[in-house]
C-alpha cells in the first residue's frame, strides 16, 4: 500500500495485525519512539492526516492514501515549528525520549485549547521534568538564553540537543541511521527470551528442537551455553562492591521472569513464537518472598550453595546480602532516660524506574572482528569491563557506545541486556538486537528496593536528641545487585546529618525470591529519611516544638564530625566549606503559605480532578516538611579520563565518557569548557558515551557527571587554554618583525575565533600548522562534599475518599555555585514530581506466590501532566571549593525529603501518621477515619 510520511512517499505492505508505529520504525522513522505499546504513554503520538494518535495502538493498514506527520515532518532543522521553538525556548524537556511524541500532540493545540491542555496533555507522559517547563513551552515562556564568549557558567544557555530533540532527529540506543554508520541494520536479528513460570525452580529438561525447527530461528540459547562465570548486574568502579551471584543462564530460576532460554531469529515474532515452543519441565523449589521470613530458621535458601569468601554473600546460609550491626555510647540507656521517645516502624514499596526508553541492546562485529555493543547504558565502560570479563575477551576487543539515553535513574546502572547480546553474537557471528518491552521492564527490571524501617528516637525536654536507633531490613530480592551499596548507603547520611551521641543502626539487605532490587534515584536514602524525618515530625508534637526548630537544634553544622556509628571511623566527607542547610530550611520556612483562602487554594490547583476545596469538615489542610543530606559523590573513587581539543574555525572537541540520559551533564560540560576557554558553548562539539572516545569513566550515577567528569574538563579546558595562548605568543613572535617586547608586551586574549595579542590576531590554523593543540584531564571523584535539601508542603486531604493534594510544594537546594540554574530547577522539579509518585501512589505490587502484578502503565501510574503541582526551587547561596567553579551535584537529592514532608502534612492535616508508601487513597481513607474515631 501507499501512504506518506513527513512529505515522501512510502510503498510498504503491512504484516497481519501490524501497528502504525512498528511499520514505520521499519521504514526508518525514528522519530516515533517505543515507550509502552500499549497507547498509555504518548512517545509513539504521530498526526494522521492532521489528527494526533498513539501509533502504537493505531492498525497500520489503516493509513493506505493517508498523510503521516511525525514530529520530523512538522518543520525543518531551519525553519522549526512554533511548537518546537518553544519546547526548546523554555527547555521543556530532560532525557527528551517523550518530547517528539510531546511536541507532535501540542501542535494541533490553538489558542482555545490552551486553557484545556492538562487534559488534552494526559496521553503524553514524562518521567524526567515534572511538567512545569513543558506548560512554560505552552505558554510561550522562555528560560534558556546565549551565552556570551567565556561567559557560559552561571547560565541557562541552551542544550545542544534542543533543536534534535524537539524535532524526533537526536538518535537513542535504536534510531540508527541508514546502513553505513557504526551500526547498520543489514542483517539483523532479533532475540526474545522465555521467562521462568515460577519463583523458584530448577530446569531439570528443556526440548529445543521444535523451537530449532521453526523457519527464521538462528539459535536458541539455554543454561547449556552460559558462559560459566558468575557477576553482578550491579555496576559499580569496583566490581568487587556487588556479590557474583548470577549467570547469563541459569538452570536454577529464583524470581518469576527469570530467564529460561533465549531464541535469536529474524523477527521478534518469529522468535517469540519459538519461545512458545520450548518444552520445559521444572523441579519447583519452595520460595520465600518476605525478609523476616528468609532469615527465619529452616527457611529456602535463594543462593545457599555460595560461600561469603568467594561470592561475597555476608550470610548465604540466612539469606542476608550484607549486614551492618553498630552503636557509638548506649542508645537503650538514652532512652530510658529521655524526657520524650518516638517508637515507630515505617515501610516503603517497590517502585519502577519507568524511563520511558526501555532496556536494550545492538551488538555485531566490526570490520577488526571486536565486539560492538550499542546500549542504553550509563556505565558503558564498566558496562565493557565486565562483558569481558564474563565471555573471556580482552577489554580492548569490546566497544560499548550509549547514544543518547532516555532516562535512567539508576535503573540503567544495571548490565540487563548487554551479556544476552553478546553470547548470542558469539554464537551467531550475526548483528542481533534485544530490546525489553514495557512488561519486561515491569516484571523483570529491578525495581527500588522495599524497606521496613523502624526508628527510635530519645529527646531532652529542649528538643536535644538524646538516642537515635535505625532498624532496617531490605529487599534485595532473587539478585545482589546494589543490595550490598544500598544497604550502607541508605543508613549513612540518613543518619549522620543529626547530632547526637548515641545512635545505633541494625540493617540487613536480604535475598528472597521477588523481583530483584537495584540502584534507584537516592540510592536507598529515601527510605530511611521518610522514617527517620516522620519520627522527627512526631518528635516535635510531643516536645510542642515547631519542625524546623527541632532540625535547627540538632542537625550538623560546620565543625561537627559526620557520625553513623563510629565517631572515629575517617570519611572523605567534608562540608565545612560550603554549608548551606541552615539557608535551605529559612528558606523553605518562609516560602510556605501560612493557610489562605478557599480561593487561593483552588486557584493553586486548577488542574486537579475531583471535589472541589472548601473549608467544610470533608477536607482537612496541613503543612509539613523534612530535611535530606547526601554526599555529592558515591564512595570509594568515581573516575573519569577527558580530552578536550582545538580543532580549527574556533571550534573545540571535547572527549568524555560520561553518558546523557537527560542528567544534563553535556550542557553543563559545554558550559564549563567554553567558559574556560572564552567561547561560546555553541563552539563545542562533545564525544561522549564511547569507549573508544577516552581511557576511561565510571559512569553517569551518584551525580557524578558535573563534579568528576565535569571537574576534569574544565582542568583539561585550562590547561588547552595555556597551550593555544602559548602558541600564540610564539607564532607572533616568528611572524612578524616586531620587537619581542612591543608583540607581547599586552596580554594575549583568547577568543572564540582565535587569539589577539595586543593588536596582532591569529586565527586558528595559525595555531594549529605546527601540529594538533590537546590538553587531557582527569578526576578520582575525592575528597566528596555533602549537600543539603529541605522539602516543604501544604495539603488537602478530603476524608471520605482519601485523596490527597498538594497545594503547595517548595524544595530549597544547597548545590553550590548554580551552573545552569533552569537546568537544575528542572532536575529539583524532577525529582520532587517523581516523589510525588511513589509518594501517593506508584508502587510495583508483587502477590504471595512473587508474580508482579502491576506489569503496565495502566496499573502502575506514574505522575501526568494533571497530577501534580509546579515545585518552587529556591537556591541557598553557598559555593564548594571542591566543585568545579564552586559546584555541587544535585540530580539525586531532590528526591529524597519529599515524601517524608507530604507524610508529616497528611499527619498534621488528619491526626494520624501514614506509615507505609505509597499513601494512596484507601490507606489515607482508612487513616483518616481512625483520626476522626
Amino acid at each position: 500500500m501507499r501512504f506518506d510520511v513527513d512529505g515522501h512517499r512510502h510503498d510498504a505492505d503491512p504484516q497481519p495485525g501490524q501497528v502504525l508505529r512498528t511499520l514505520l520504525r521499519d521504514q526508518g522513522v525514528t522519530a516515533v519512539k517505543k515507550g509502552c505499546d500499549s497507547g498509555d504513554c504518548g512517545a509513539c503520538s504521530v498526526l494522521v492526516d492532521g489528527d494526533p494518535v498513539h501509533s502504537c495502538i493505531y492498525p497500520a493498514h489503516r493509513i493506505e492514501g493517508r498523510s503521516v506527520t511525525t514530529a520530523a515532518g512538522l518543520g525543518t532543522p531551519d525553519a522549526p515549528h512554533p511548537v518546537q521553538r518553544a519546547f526548546a525556548d523554555a527547555a521543556a524537556f530532560q532525557c527528551g525520549f517523550c518530547t517528539a511524541g510531546m511536541v507532535v500532540t501540542a501542535s494541533t493545540f490553538g489558542p482555545d485549547d490552551l486553557a484545556d491542555h492538562h487534559r488534552r496533555l494526559k496521553g503524553n507522559l514524562c518521567r524526567c521534568t515534572g511538567y512545569r517547563a513543558i506548560e512554560d513551552a505552552l505558554a510561550g515562556v522562555v528560560n534558556t538564553v546565549c551565552a556570551a564568549p567565556g561567559d557560559a557558567g552561571g547560565t541557562s544557555v541552551r542544550a545542544p540537543a534542543a533543536a534534535r530533540i524537539v524535532s524526533g532527529r537526536e538518535e537513542y540506543t535504536l534510531d540508527v541511521p541508514p546502513a553505513g554508520d557504526v551500526m547498520s541494520t543489514e542483517t539483523l536479528l532479533h532475540l526474545a527470551v522465555l521467562g521462568s513460570p515460577h519463583a523458584h525452580a530448577r530446569i531439570a529438561t528443556i526440548d529445543t528442537s521444535a523451537a530449532e525447527a521453526l523457519p527464521g530461528v538462528h539459535a536458541v540459547l539455554t543454561w547449556r551455553d552460559d558462559p560459566g562465570v558468575l557477576f553482578s548486574t550491579g555496576r559499580h568502579e569496583s566490581r568487587l562492591d556487588d556479590p557474583d551471584d548470577t549467570l547469563v543462564l541459569d538452570r536454577v530460576l529464583r524470581f518469576r521472569g527469570q530467564r529460561v532460554a533465549a531464541v535469536v531469529a529474524d523477527s521478534v515474532r518469529i522468535a517469540e513464537h519459538a519461545c512458545a515452543l520450548l518444552a520445559v519441565t521444572y523441579e519447583v523449589l519452595p520460595s520465600v518472598h518476605d525478609t523476616d521470613a528468609a532469615r527465619a530458621p529452616g527457611a529456602p535458601l535463594v543462593h545457599g550453595e555460595k560461600t561469603t569468601a568467594e561470592h561475597r554473600i555476608a550470610e548465604p546460609g540466612r539469606n542476608v546480602v550484607a549486614a551492618l550491626h553498630g552503636e557509638t555510647g548506649d542508645v537503650d540507656g538514652a532512652l530510658a532516660t529521655a524526657a520524650a521517645t518516638v517508637d515507630g516502624t515505617w515501610t516503603t514499596g517497590r517502585v519502577s524506574h519507568a524511563a520511558l526508553e526501555t532496556h536494550a541492546t545492538r551488538g555485531r562485529f566490526d570490520d577488526d572482528g571486536r565486539l560492538v555493543l550499542r546500549t542504553a547504558t550509563q556505565v558503558p565502560f564498566l558496562v565493557r569491563d565486565e562483558i569481558a570479563r564474563v565471555f573471556g575477551l580482552a577489554p580492548d576487543r569490546v566497544r560499548v557506545i550509549a547514544k543518547r539515553v532516555g532516562g535512567g535513574f539508576g535503573g540503567k546502572q544495571e548490565l540487563l541486556t548487554e551479556d544476552l547480546v553478546t553470547l548470542a553474537v558469539l554464537r551467531t557471528g550475526r548483528t542481533v538486537q534485544y530490546e525489553f518491552s514495557r512488561r519486561d521492564e515491569f516484571t523483570t527490571a529491578p525495581t527500588r528496593h522495599p524497606m521496613r524501617v523502624r526508628v527510635r528516637l530519645g529527646a531532652t525536654a529542649d528538643g536535644r536528641l538524646t538516642a537515635l536507633h535505625v532498624d532496617q531490613s531490605l529487599d534485595t530480592g532473587a539478585y545482589g545487585n546494589h543490595g550490598i551499596g544500598v544497604m550502607f548507603h541508605s543508613v549513612s547520611e540518613s543518619v549522620a546529618v543529626y547530632r547526637c551521641t548515641n545512635k545505633r543502626v541494625d540493617a540487613e539487605s536480604v535475598y528472597t525470591n521477588n523481583l530483584p532490587s537495584g540502584a534507584f534515584r537516592g540510592y536507598g536514602l529515601g527510605q530511611v529519611v521518610f522514617a527517620v524525618e516522620s519520627a522527627m515530625d512526631e518528635l516535635a508534637r510531643r516536645l510542642d516544638i515547631d519542625p524546623f526548630e527541632l532540625r535547627r537544634r540538632n542537625v550538623v553544622v560546620p565543625g561537627d564530625p559526620l557520625v553513623v556509628t563510629d565517631p572515629d571511623e575517617e570519611t572523605d566527607l567534608h562540608f565545612d566549606g560550603s554549608y548551606g542547610l541552615d539557608q535551605c530550611l529559612d528558606l523553605v520556612e518562609r516560602a510556605l503559605t501560612p493557610d489562605p483562602d478557599t480561593t487561593a487554594r483552588d486557584a493553586l490547583l486548577p488542574r486537579m480532578d475531583g471535589p472541589a476545596l472548601d473549608d467544610s469538615a470533608d477536607w482537612a489542610y496541613g503543612t509539613g516538611m523534612a530535611l535530606a543530606a547526601i554526599a555529592t559523590l558515591p564512595p570509594r573513587g568515581h573516575h573519569a579520563h577527558v580530552t578536550v581539543e582545538l580543532t580549527g574555525e574556533g571550534r573545540y572537541r571535547i572527549g568524555v565518557g560520561t553518558a546523557e540520559f537527560g542528567n544534563g551533564t553535556t550542557t553543563v560540560h559545554t558550559q564549563l569548557v567554553a567558559t574556560a576557554l572564552g567561547t561560546t558553548p555553541e563552539k563545542i562539539e562533545v564525544h561522549q558515551s564511547d569507549t573508544d572516545v577516552t581511557r576511561h569513566d565510571t559512569g553517569a550515577f551518584g551525580s557524578a557527571g558535573v563534579v568528576v567528569a565535569g571537574k576534569a574538563l574544565y582542568a583539561a579546558a585550562t590547561a588547552l587554554r595555556e597551550q593555544v595562548l602559548a602558541r600564540a605568543l610564539t607564532v607572533v613572535a616568528d611572524a612578524t618583525p616586531r620587537t619581542a617586547a612591543g608583540v607581547l608586551g599586552p596580554a594575549a586574549v583568547l577568543g572564540p575565533d582565535g587569539v589577539r595579542v595586543g593588536d596582532v590576531h591569529v586565527a586558528t590554523d595559525e595555531l594549529l600548522a605546527d601540529g594538533p593543540l590537546i590538553a587531557h584531564g582527569q578526576h578520582d571523584g575525592t575528597p566528596r562534599s555533602l549537600a543539603f535539601t529541605v522539602h516543604g508542603v501544604r495539603v488537602a486531604v478530603h476524608r471520605p475518599t482519601g485523596e490527597v493534594r498538594v497545594l503547595q510544594s517548595v524544595q530549597a537546594v544547597d548545590a553550590g555555585t548554580v551552573l545552569n540554574p533552569e537546568q537544575l530547577r528542572g532536575k529539583v522539579e524532577g525529582g520532587a514530581a517523581q516523589t510525588m509518585g511513589s509518594t501517593l501512589y506508584e508502587e510495583v505490587v508483587l502477590d504471595d506466590a512473587g508474580r508482579v502484578t502491576t506489569d503496565s502503565f495502566r496499573n502502575y501510574r506514574v505522575p501526568k501532566i494533571s497530577d501534580v503541582p509546579a515545585t518552587e526551587v529556591l537556591f541557598a547561596e553557598t559555593h564548594d571549593p571542591l566543585g568545579p567553579l564552586g559546584a555541587k551535584s544535585m540530580s539525586e537529592a531532590p528526591y529524597n525529603p519529599v515524601a517524608p514532608a507530604v507524610a508529616n502534612a497528611v499527619r498534621d492535616a488528619i491526626g494520624a501518621h501514614p506509615h507505609r508508601l505509597p499513601m494512596t487513597r484507601d490507606r489515607v481513607w482508612a487513616l483518616a477515619s481512625e483520626g476522626t474515631r
